[in-house]
């Protein structure tokens, strides 16, 4: 695991992340806009468990990865670097345009939730997104100490810290989603400098991870 201040910066940085706008924000406050806070709670708990899916993927990847020669692991630094770095410059150069997909939604009423459908289409989005593995793969072995003799088990619980982590900021948003409804123009110009960043820390965390040496070194 690794030492107090890599651990806070990864909880803060975990933290950022779930609060920038993307697919997941949105699918949580669509539903919450028209079938109330269960249902976004649903939507919340239907992705967070999709995640957990690919933490254990990503995990024994890790393990195989790191039972494998120095080139492998080098091609996919440099793969888990430059998705880093692609994904920040295109939240830095983002427009907001989900804003209109809240306003939409705001505009509607409430309509009657079915919160089995919607845990399970978050949770198949999730499972079936083969991005969300590789941010998994590229951001967590960041913070995993070279010297630490079980990776895959500090993979599995930072990985573990990362989603429920997330559980409060996603219920949060399945609650504002009422006030959003109001204010869809301050929700815009909030998810602008979100975007903004979240950018500048995922560029920075792919540079960081071009970087970085084998840890089983």
């Amino acid at each position: 695991m690794p030492d107090t201040p890599q651990l806070l910066m990864f909880i803060a940085a975990g933290w950022l992340l779930n609060l920038t706008p993307g697919p997941d924000v949105l699918y949580i406050v669509s539903n919450a806009l028209k079938s109330g806070v269960r249902a976004g709670i649903a939507a919340a708990l239907g992705i967070v468990s999709g995640c957990f899916v690919h933490v254990f993927a990503a995990a024994l990847g890790v393990s195989a990865l790191l039972a494998t020669s120095a080139t492998a692991f080098t091609v996919l630094k440099w793969i888990g670097a430059a998705y880093l770095v692609w994904m920040g410059v295109k939240l830095l150069f983002a427009q907001g345009g989900g804003s209109s997909i809240v306003a939409a939604d705001a505009a509607k009423t409430h309509q009657p939730a079915d919160l089995r459908r919607i845990y399970r289409r978050g949770f198949l989005t999730n499972v079936l997104n083969p991005k969300v593995a590789l941010f998994f793969l590229a951001f967590v072995p960041q913070f995993i100490a070279p010297g630490t003799p079980d990776k895959v088990t500090a993979f599995l619980l930072l990985g573990l810290l990362f989603n429920l982590n997330s559980l409060p900021i996603n219920f949060g948003y399945a609650w504002l989603a009422g006030w959003a409804a109001g204010r869809v123009s301050a929700v815009q110009r909030t998810m602008h400098w979100m975007d903004r960043a979240a950018g500048a820390m995922f560029v920075g965390f792919g540079l960081k991870l071009a970087m970085s040496d084998n840890p089983s070194r």
